[in-house]
C-alpha cells in the first residue's frame, strides 16, 4: 500500500491487515514535502505549532487563523500522505454550528481532508453532526493538552480503575459518534492495547505503547529540533538542531573573517561590460 494515496478507508484496511500507521506532525510546505516523499501515511498540523513554531508553553494560545494558514502549506507539500488539521481550543466548544464552521474551514481554506479535535462523551454529539455533513473526524482521548491545566500538567491519564473505564468508554462513544480514527495519548499500554481490540477503527498512539494500530510523534522531537523538554515516549532519531546549530556559527565566523563569500560564491561580469559601467 506504500504508493497508495491514503485515505480513511485505506487506513482502515490496514487496521484489518495487520499493518502498522505512521503518523507525524508537519506545519510547514518544505517539512510537510519530506515526509510526504518519506512515505509517512498521517500528516498532523497539530496545534503543537503552538509550542514548537510559536513559542507559546501550551496549545491553548493558537487560533483558528493559525490553523487554517499552517495547514494550507502542509496541503501544498502532500501527495500522498493524509492530511489532518487540528482544531484549536475553543474552535469547537462553544456550540455545534461554530464547530461546524471552523471545520469548513479547516477543509475548505486549509485543504485538510480531515480535522480532529480532543474529547470524548463531552464532544460526540459534535462529531457525529461534522461526519453526519460529510467532513471526516479524528477523535483524540487520554491526555488532550487543551485541557492541561483541568488536567494539572501534562501527566498520564488512565492509571486507576475509573479513569481507565472512562477512556475506554470513550473510544466506544467516539466510534459510535463515527470518527475513522481514535489517538490515544499519555495512557498505561495496557489500556490502549484494550482499546485497540475493543474498536473497529484505527488507533494511533503517542505514548500509549507500542499495541496501537499506529504512531505518532512531534516531528520537532523526533529529529531534535525541540530542546525546551523530551517526553518520556519520544526516540529521538536524529539532532538536527545541534547540526543546524553548528552550520550557523561556522556561517557567523566566516562572514566575520571575511571567509564567506568567495569570488567563486559570487557572479561576475566581464571586462567590456564593465568598462562600459565606468
Amino acid at each position: 500500500m506504500a504508493d497508495k494515496k491514503v485515505t480513511t478507508a485505506l487506513l482502515r484496511e490496514m487496521k484489518k491487515a495487520g499493518e502498522k500507521i505512521s503518523m507525524l506532525t508537519a506545519y510547514d510546505y518544505s517539512m510537510a514535502k519530506i515526509l510526504d516523499e518519506a512515505g509517512i501515511d498521517v500528516i498532523l498540523v497539530g496545534d503543537s505549532l503552538g509550542m514548537v513554531m510559536l513559542g507559546y508553553d501550551t496549545t491553548l494560545p493558537v487560533t483558528m487563523d493559525d490553523m487554517v494558514h499552517h495547514t494550507a502549506a502542509v496541503a501544498r507539500g502532500c501527495k500522498r500522505a493524509l492530511v489532518v488539521g487540528d482544531m484549536p481550543f475553543l474552535s469547537y466548544q462553544i456550540n455545534t454550528d461554530e464547530a461546524l464552521r471552523n471545520a469548513g474551514r479547516l477543509i475548505q481554506e486549509g485543504g485538510a481532508e480531515v480535522v480532529k479535535l480532543e474529547g470524548g462523551r463531552e464532544v460526540a454529539e459534535t462529531i457525529k453532526k461534522m461526519v453526519d455533513s460529510g467532513i471526516p473526524v479524528m477523535g483524540h482521548i487520554g491526555l488532550t493538552p487543551q485541557s492541561v491545566n483541568q488536567f494539572g500538567g501534562f501527566k498520564v491519564q488512565g492509571k486507576t480503575e475509573a479513569a481507565a473505564r472512562k477512556i475506554i468508554e470513550d473510544a466506544e462513544i467516539l466510534e459510535d459518534a463515527g470518527v475513522f480514527s481514535i489517538v490515544l495519548e499519555c495512557i498505561p499500554s495496557a489500556i490502549a492495547e484494550m482499546i485497540t481490540e475493543r474498536v473497529s477503527v484505527p488507533t494511533i498512539g503517542i505514548g500509549a505503547g507500542p499495541h496501537c494500530d499506529g504512531q505518532v510523534l512531534v516531528i520537532h522531537d523526533l529529529v531534535g529540533l525541540f530542546d525546551k523538554f523530551v517526553p518520556k515516549f519520544v526516540k529521538q532519531y536524529a539532532h538536527v538542531g545541534d547540526l543546524i546549530k553548528e552550520a550557523c556559527s561556522q556561517y557567523a565566523q566566516e562572514v566575520r573573517s571575511g571567509k564567506f563569500p568567495t569570488e567563486e560564491n559570487s557572479f561576475s561580469i566581464n571586462e567590456d561590460e564593465l568598462k562600459k559601467l565606468l
